[in-house]
């Protein structure tokens, strides 16, 4: 249920686009994100950091494309939101005693420190790699290709790469019978 609610605004926006423009469902993107913000806000009177900041980049890049009536902005959104989530886990190497991942993760998942690592560094290099890979479908194809890849592309090789990432912790999972790999 959560992956669809974080995933609604994105499936509207396509939705949207599919029947009419960009610029009408840039307006989905905003109204959608805003209230997803309110909704987290009434349920739990708080909202975290990520979506707080997501939504102020789709207001301020969906807002300029649609006083400019302009797509770019819009489409920069994945890569500056790509980009950031890139320096925060490689800040998270240097920033207290675990990193990113092991924060938010290391309450359900026991790893060795050096696996922990280099699961940043690749999330670290996905989210870099997913910024720039939206930059050249959004410059090097028509608007209609950049939509289904921000959809289709975009979506599929995050499954991809989650999956990736779960083949490779399973093998570095710490048991109490048998010693951890440290590749």
């Amino acid at each position: 249920m959560k992956l669809l609610f974080d995933f609604l605004p994105i499936l509207l926006f396509f939705i949207a686009y599919k029947l009419a423009d960009i610029y009408v469902a840039t307006g989905v993107l905003i109204g959608v994100t805003l209230a997803q913000v309110g909704w987290i806000w009434l349920r739990q009177h708080r909202v975290e950091k990520i979506p707080l900041f997501t939504a102020g980049l789709v207001l301020v890049l969906g807002g300029a494309t649609l006083i400019l009536h302009d797509p770019i902005f819009v489409k920069w959104k994945p890569t500056v939101v790509n980009g950031l989530f890139a320096v925060v886990f490689l800040g998270s190497l240097f920033i207290g005693q675990k990193t990113l991942l092991e924060r938010m993760m290391g309450g359900q998942l026991e790893l060795p420190a050096p696996i922990w690592v280099k699961l940043t560094l690749a999330w670290a290099a996905f989210f870099l790699t997913m910024g720039l890979a939206n930059l050249y479908v959004a410059f090097n194809f028509d608007e209609n290709t950049w939509v289904n890849f921000k959809l289709f592309g975009m979506l599929g090789l995050t499954l991809v790469f989650v999956l990736a990432q779960a083949a490779y912790m399973s093998r570095h999972i710490k048991s109490d019978d048998s010693p951890s790999k440290e590749s």
